[in-house]
């Protein structure tokens, strides 16, 4: 194999791996986006919007499967090794963290029409906060995903643990409200789920941060991850 043939197949690996990295970082920002459209969807209690937000989660598994194939296509014909095998083992790792967090959005979506049958409490408002943390993380991840910042990834991981301070906070909110007034249950019930799924959405969002820092470091972060002791059975 000349050295022109050797220069060629690396570019050529390097330009297919850089457009998997691209549709991966669009796929997390329509995730993300649709986190975002669904809790709006709860605050305005809008059944309609809420419906069209759970029917985008199959263009989000779409494109899951498709970047799969790509990334099998990959191991097969080029056969990686190194930070290159790293980097394309990640990517399907990657895709896999994104379409949980696009499974959990239409998740908020579905509960929120559930929701809307039933009067509404005010610590709905109390998801808005939680949701915005949980979008900058996987927003965050995704940058250091892109550019291939470890030290980026490291910060994400780390701030998984303010997450769950503030999802420890509103589900001790929620349940106290819930022991003070029966009738808020049902939707109380509801809320702690949404809570949850958001809460799980910045543990996929940490996920990819440790796959980042994987392939840029060669190896696994050390520490293990910062996480609230609570008593929620969730």
């Amino acid at each position: 194999m000349t050295d022109t043939t050797q220069e060629h197949i690396v570019k050529s690996f390097d330009t297919e791996l850089q457009r998997l990295t691209g549709e991966i970082v669009a796929m997390g920002e329509s995730a993300t986006r649709q986190l975002e459209a669904a809790l709006q969807a709860l605050e305005q209690r809008d059944s309609a919007a809420a419906e069209r937000i759970a029917a985008d989660d199959d263009s989000i598994d779409e494109r899951e499967r498709r970047i799969s194939h790509d990334v099998l296509r990959l191991l097969a014909l080029r056969q990686p090794f190194a930070r290159d095998l790293r980097a394309v083992l990640a990517a399907l790792r990657i895709a896999s963290d994104i379409e949980r967090i696009g499974d959990y959005a239409a998740n908020i979506a579905k509960r929120s029409i559930t929701l809307n049958r039933v009067a509404p409490i005010p610590l709905v408002g109390g998801l808005a906060p939680l949701a915005r943390m949980a979008a900058r993380l996987v927003r965050d991840a995704l940058k250091a995903y892109s550019t291939q910042d470890a030290e980026l990834a490291r910060a994400v991981w780390g701030r998984d643990a303010d997450l769950d301070i503030l999802y420890v906070t509103l589900f001790r909110e929620l349940l106290t409200y819930m022991m003070e007034d029966a009738r808020s249950i049902t939707a109380g019930a509801h809320l702690l789920f949404i809570a949850k799924d958001i809460e799980r959405i910045g543990d996929h969002a940490t996920n990819v941060a440790e796959n980042v820092w994987f392939v840029v470091r060669g190896e696994p972060l050390s520490e293990p991850r910062a996480k609230m002791h609570t008593t929620d059975p969730l």
